[in-house]
């Protein structure tokens, strides 16, 4: 099956908002082919299939701070309804009541993009793991190499300091 919409294109909508990786409602609306309008009301329409876990109310502080990151409204223009962001659980469910082949096609991208990210983040974790694990290695080794040399410095150091003996008979 040829790829209706770049992954990379999917991925670069998909944000973390309250620890959640979510995609906003006029995104997803986008990438359907519906308006953003027109897929809210099919969620408020079936609200009962969209628990607080599934779909997000963003709060205006959240909403401003995604418009700085990529400007959609002209300076001085507001904000008129607040969006909604929704969880991996939810763009599933959406695929439950937008019905076009579009739709389906499109939400198995979605998906396929929600799992890849998932996957590289793991990764990184795993990655972070390891190198903690051997920072604390390297770590531990430096000290013991320190004590190594610290006992090495006490066994010059005596003959250093230490006036040498005459070899031979010395009367007192």
């Amino acid at each position: 099956m040829s790829s209706l919409i770049a992954e990379e294109k999917i991925e670069k909508k998909i944000f973390l908002i309250r620890g959640k990786k979510v995609m906003l409602d006029k995104d997803l609306a986008e990438l359907y082919g519906v308006k953003t309008k027109a897929l809210n009301q099919a969620v408020k329409r079936n609200i009962e299939r969209f628990p607080e876990d599934f779909v997000l109310n963003l709060s205006r502080e959240e909403a401003y701070s995604l418009r700085s990151q990529f400007v959609t409204l002209k300076q001085g223009q507001h904000i008129k309804h607040l969006p909604y962001a929704f969880t991996e659980q939810g763009v599933a469910m959406l695929s439950s009541i937008l019905k076009s082949k579009k739709a389906i096609l499109v939400n198995i991208q979605i998906m396929r993009a929600f799992t890849r990210l998932k996957r590289l983040t793991t990764t990184h974790k795993e990655l972070a793991k390891k190198i903690n694990e051997l920072e604390t290695k390297v770590t531990k080794h430096d000290k013991e190499i320190q004590s190594i040399f610290d006992a090495i410095h006490k066994l010059i150091e005596p003959q250093i300091n230490k006036p040498k003996r005459k070899v031979g008979f010395t009367p007192n």
